[in-house]
């Protein structure tokens, strides 16, 4: 298992670096295993508690694969703390495609959510999805040469499309 975590950790970390999308089953899986080699629970929690397989499967819902930003992700990010839901790909003509949602952002709020772990993420996520409008801020890198970095965006999200 150790070894398979690491080769998933490897090969976020170059989705990360490199700004690529994988295919969602493969991202979505490595997410998983990611988010559970890092101490997230992925069990089915009996008493009705989020977990992070659940979070995973409402972020794919919504139209992005996601993972928790732990220490090598906020390296690889430089960010302050490693707080937040990494984006590692978004999926076409989703709801978080329609509002612009890219690869790399880090989702720290969703419709005035603080979001700190994956299960903020699915908790807050899966009360927004039965809603029509809401909110995602997301802090995301900026344009190549541009030297301020970092920016913070709110993104709204509106109703399904068909």
């Amino acid at each position: 298992m150790e070894e398979s975590s690491q080769k998933s950790r490897s090969i976020l970390k170059k989705a990360l670096s490199l700004g690529r999308a994988f295919s969602v089953c493969g991202v979505l899986l490595i997410a998983a295993e990611w988010s559970s080699a890092n101490g997230a629970d992925t069990g089915t929690a009996s008493n009705g508690e989020m977990t992070a397989e659940e979070a995973i499967q409402l972020g794919e819902e919504f139209g992005i694969a996601v993972g928790e930003v732990d220490e090598e992700i906020q390296k690889e990010l430089k960010l302050q703390r490693p707080e937040g839901v990494a984006v590692f790909e978004v999926i076409g003509n989703s709801r978080a495609d329609y509002a612009g949602i890219k690869v790399r952002s880090v989702i720290k709020e969703i419709d005035k959510k603080e979001v700190r772990t994956l299960i903020d993420f699915g908790k807050a996520v899966k009360a927004s999805l039965k809603e029509c409008n809401f909110t995602v801020g997301t802090y995301e890198p900026a344009d190549p040469g541009d030297p301020v970095g970092w920016g913070v965006n709110f993104h709204f999200v509106g109703c399904k499309r068909d």
